[in-house]
């Protein structure tokens, strides 16, 4: 898995998990806020840590937070800096920016201006928003315990198996994977034989060691 370069805006508790996770998980990670307590506290665990307002576009660009793959706005109660930092963010090109929001009714405001996802806390933790980002192409994932590292997980088929059968594209024999069902729309194929086709929008579910699961999101 190559890094990746992301930024997160706010760093009150949700920002700071997504933050530091992503970090943890080999990445390259900036994390903003007006907050200069918050900034120090963090700076320890990031690439790079920056004390600056969010929706001063001129800050924005002093830090050249265009050049990041992902930049996650995770600021708290201000919503109207919410609001300004995501449309700042889309104007000057960044080209994912994933925001937080707390009802339903910012999460359609939030989409509206400019944000290509939103996440609810009460919805989605910051650490699987975290392994979510550092695994594209992962739909979902769950650990099968705090003692293994043994994990389910569910990707959409990558483009380099589609139209391959399951023994050509050997994934068990490659990756040490297990798939254990294949969805196929609202068709599902549990313990596919070798003989059965990958198709273009299959998701697989798959049991394997995280280090396997990994390398299976690096497959193109």
């Amino acid at each position: 898995m190559g890094k990746h370069e992301f930024a997160v805006i706010g760093l009150g508790r949700f920002g700071r998990n997504v933050a530091k996770t992503l970090e943890q998980n080999g990445h390259h990670v900036l994390g903003i806020d007006e907050n200069e307590e918050l900034v120090q506290e963090i700076a320890p665990f990031l690439t790079q840590a920056v004390i600056l307002d969010s929706t001063n576009m001129e800050a924005l660009k002093a830090v050249d937070i265009m050049s990041f793959d992902t930049v996650i706005v995770a600021i708290g109660t201000d919503f109207e800096a919410n609001i300004m930092t995501t449309v700042s963010l889309k104007e000057l090109g960044v080209k994912r920016v994933i925001c937080k929001a707390p009802t339903v009714q910012q999460e359609k405001i939030l989409l509206r201006v400019g944000a290509d996802e939103v996440v609810m806390p009460e919805r989605e933790s910051a650490v699987r928003l975290a392994e979510t980002l550092h695994t594209p192409g992962m739909l979902e994932q769950f650990k099968l315990g705090a003692d293994t590292d043994y994990t389910v997980a569910e990707f959409t088929v990558p483009p380099g198996l589609c139209n391959q059968t399951m023994g050509q594209s050997d994934i068990r024999g490659r990756l040490g994977i297990n798939v254990l069902v294949i969805k196929r729309g609202e068709d599902v194929i549990v313990n596919p034989g070798a003989d059965v086709i990958l198709k273009a929008g299959d998701v697989l579910v798959m049991l394997g060691h995280a280090d396997e699961i990994e390398e299976f999101s690096a497959l193109k």
